[in-house]
C-alpha cells in the first residue's frame, strides 16, 4: 500500500480514505493496487468491527484514469483478464469485491463524483451514504467498455434490471435523488462522512459475532431459494445462541449498561 490510501482507526471503526485528490481518485494501476491492499489490510486488523470508505469532497472516485488506458489495454492483450488473482476475482474486480467480501460491514461515504469504477467500488459497500450534490454514472459505455470491476455481481441485487440496463447502456450521469430511487445508494446526508461514522460507531457497539454472522447470512442467501435460506438462518443462529458475546448482549440489555464485547 502507498500514500494513495490513508487508514485511520477510531476505536473499533477503520476509516479508509482514497487520497489521490489531485486526480479525483481516478483509477490507474497504482491506485487500483493501493485500494485492494487497503481492503486486505483492514480485513486483517484486530478489533475492527466496521469500516467507513470515502474519497474527498470533490470526488469519491471519478473512475478510470484515461491516461492509463493504453497500459490496461496492453495488459488485456498480453495477459487477459480471466486469470483469478484475488480469490474469485481479478485485480480490477477486487477493488470493489474486497469491500463486499470483508467480514465486517463497510459504509461508503460519497461526495462529488462516483463514476465508472468508482461507482462499482461504492457498490462493494454494505451501506452507501451520499451528499445531496453527489453525481453518479455507470460510465463504461462512454469508453466503449462494460462494467468489469464486480459491478455485475453487486448492482443486480440493488437495482431493477431495466434501470440497470438503461444506465449501463447510456452512461448517463444522475444525481443523488435518482440514485436513491434507483437503489444505488442507501440514504442522502449533508455530511456523508459524519453520518457514515455515526452508523459505523453504532454498528461497532453491537456484538461483532452477530454483525459478522448477519453480513455473511445476507450475502450468502441473496440468490438462494427459500428453503436454503431458512436452513442458512438456522445454521447461523445455532452458532450464536449461548456464545459469550450473545450472552453479554442479553446481560447488558437486562442491566441497562453498555455491552463489553470481545473480538
Amino acid at each position: 500500500m502507498s500514500d494513495r490510501i490513508l487508514i485511520e482507526t477510531h476505536g473499533h471503526v477503520a476509516k479508509v480514505v482514497m487520497n489521490r485528490h489531485d486526480k479525483m481518485n481516478a483509477l490507474d494501476p497504482e491506485q487500483i493496487e493501493a485500494i485492494v491492499a487497503a481492503g486486505e489490510k483492514v480485513g486483517a486488523m484486530d478489533g475492527i468491527r466496521a469500516v467507513v470508505l470515502t474519497g474527498g469532497p470533490n470526488a469519491f472516485c471519478a473512475g478510470l484514469d484515461v491516461a492509463s488506458m493504453p497500459v490496461i489495454a496492453k495488459a488485456a492483450q498480453e495477459q487477459g483478464f480471466q486469470a483469478r488473482t484475488h480469490g474469485r476475482s481479478n485485480l480490477y474486480q477486487a477493488t470493489a469485491m474486497v469491500w463486499h467480501e470483508l467480514p465486517m460491514p463497510v459504509i461508503a461515504a460519497v461526495d462529488g463524483y462516483a463514476f465508472g469504477g468508482g461507482f462499482q467500488i461504492m457498490l462493494g459497500a454494505d451501506i452507501r451514504v451520499a451528499a445531496p450534490g453527489a453525481s453518479f454514472s455507470i460510465m463504461e459505455a462512454k469508453w466503449g467498455l462494460v462494467p468489469d470491476m464486480g459491478g455485475m455481481v453487486l448492482a443486480r441485487s440493488l437495482m431493477r434490471g431495466d434501470v440497470l440496463r438503461r444506465l449501463t447502456y447510456s452512461a448517463e450521469v444522475f444525481g443523488a435523488e435518482d440514485a436513491l430511487a434507483f437503489g444505488a445508494i442507501t440514504e442522502i446526508a449533508d455530511d456523508p462522512v459524519g453520518r457514515a461514522m455515526e452508523l459505523a460507531q453504532a454498528i461497532a457497539g453491537r456484538s461483532p459475532d452477530a454483525v459478522r454472522a448477519a453480513k455473511a447470512l445476507i450475502t450468502e442467501t441473496e440468490f438462494m431459494d427459500a428453503a436454503d435460506v431458512l436452513i442458512a438462518e438456522s445454521a447461523a443462529q445455532e452458532k450464536l445462541v449461548g456464545s459469550p458475546n450473545q450472552l453479554e448482549a442479553v446481560m447488558a440489555g437486562m442491566q441497562k449498561r453498555a455491552p463489553d464485547f470481545k473480538d
